[in-house]
């Protein structure tokens, strides 16, 4: 396992991006606190993401919105624009590639990249380049905080400590000095119930953590995860294996209005063909489906094998046994709040087994021939022209094309 002796790695992240973005396209909000919120005209809802200015009066990310405007009553809520936020990501992605090659997107709002020899040397001059190069182009409301090291775990680590819009280095030769005064909560990687395994480990500072042996570590953790941790922080070149494709899905919060049985079937269904065009869309085929729901006090659950498939008229079937099962269990005046869908035990499309025992080979096939079909008429006019059933999606749209922050939607998402 190598340890790099000199700077190898910059990772950048964007300043409350979702925010930022709507700043340098709306003109009325910049300057101004800004709060991203999932839905129009509701206080019911949280904020998902918020500016600097937001930032500065205590306004968090996931806030409940009354409580949001008690501790900053000038904010601003703009309802989310997710295919926006996806084009900004790759405008931005263009930008930067202009400058250096980007190594691997992490997430809507952050990347890293692998630095040449020269960059080492100044990655101050580096930094200047490509946020000069976000300014002139894109504009200057879309701000970065970039951070250097020696890999990437201890770039992420030292982009966030100078944020909004800062720089921050850290050389091999200063560590672990930069580390010690950071909380093990502000380590990637440690949640809240990490911290308390920690803690019942007698880890409580990063001096403690970095005592530790790896070996020790990954027992804590119960699985590798912890020793890669322990030799990250230690400053070596470690990179995680590749993870598998295990499931597509979406989740729906439901504007207020639409938190009865009768609309999140609906919702669901919607949520389902997209998930499924998806996983057409990347060769996979499935053979679970998983259906959840969330209640303001309960949820239930529930999964349906399928036949190993990937045409919507079978997702479908499996989508209405779930919801039979559903409906025996939960109270037909429930308030659903938030649901979502799963197509799980994925296979590729050139391993897939075909089932005598449900006539795969004849009627499923027919079914995938029309499947095929709309797919190739709504890629043809750019949007949902033609559906099996209705397509109703929720207010607030965008249902299946929102922002996860690990996941960038394509265009066909918003459909």
């Amino acid at each position: 396992m190598r340890r790099p002796a000199a700077i190898e790695r910059l990772y950048l992240d964007f300043d409350g991006f979702f925010a930022s973005v709507e700043q340098q396209v709306r003109p009325s909000c910049r300057g101004r606190p800004v709060g991203v919120v999932p839905f129009e005209s509701t206080t019911h809802t949280c904020v998902i993401a918020c500016s600097k200015e937001a930032k500065r009066h205590g306004v968090t990310n996931v806030m409940p919105v009354l409580e949001a405007k008690r501790i900053c009553p000038d904010i601003v809520l703009v309802p989310q624009n997710p295919d926006l936020y996806r084009r900004a990501h790759h405008a931005l992605l263009a930008e930067i590639s202009a400058v250096i090659p980007v190594d691997a997107v992490k997430s809507i709002d952050e990347l890293t990249c692998r630095l040449e020899p020269a960059d080492r040397i100044a990655p101050g001059a580096l930094a200047k380049r490509i946020k000069a190069r976000i300014r002139d182009n894109i504009g200057p409301y879309i701000t970065c905080s970039i951070g250097f090291a020696a890999n990437r775990q201890l770039a992420k680590m030292a982009g966030k400590i100078d944020k909004p819009d800062g720089v921050t280095v850290w050389r091999p030769e200063d560590m672990p000095g930069p580390l010690l005064g950071i909380p093990l909560h502000d380590v990637p990687g440690i949640g809240k119930r990490m911290g308390y395994r920690l803690h019942d480990a007698g880890i409580f500072t990063m001096s403690d953590l970095l005592r530790k042996q790896p070996k020790h570590m990954r027992k804590i953790w119960g699985n590798v995860t912890g020793e890669r941790l322990w030799y990250a922080l230690h400053g070596y070149d470690i990179q995680a294996a590749p993870s598998g494709r295990g499931m597509f899905g979406h989740g729906r919060v439901l504007p207020p209005n639409w938190r009865d049985i009768a609309h999140a079937y609906e919702c669901s269904r919607l949520l389902l063909v997209k998930a499924a065009r998806r996983m057409r869309r990347e060769g996979f085929y499935a053979g679970r489906l998983w259906l959840w729901l969330s209640m303001r006090d309960s949820r239930w659950s529930g999964d349906a094998p399928l036949p190993i498939v990937d045409d919507d008229q079978a997702c479908l079937a499996g989508l209405e046994i779930l919801w039979t099962q559903a409906r025996a269990r939960v109270p037909g005046d429930a308030k659903i709040i938030r649901l979502g869908i799963a197509l799980l035990d994925l296979s590729p499309a050139g391993a897939r087994q075909l089932d005598m025992f449900v006539d795969d080979d004849a009627a499923r096939r027919r079914w995938e021939n029309v499947t095929s079909a709309l797919d190739s008429l709504n890629a043809k006019y750019g949007r949902t022209m033609v559906s099996l059933g209705p397509w109703a999606p929720p207010p607030g749209g965008y249902a299946g094309g929102k922002i996860s922050y690990t996941r960038i939607p394509r265009a066909e998402d918003f459909w």
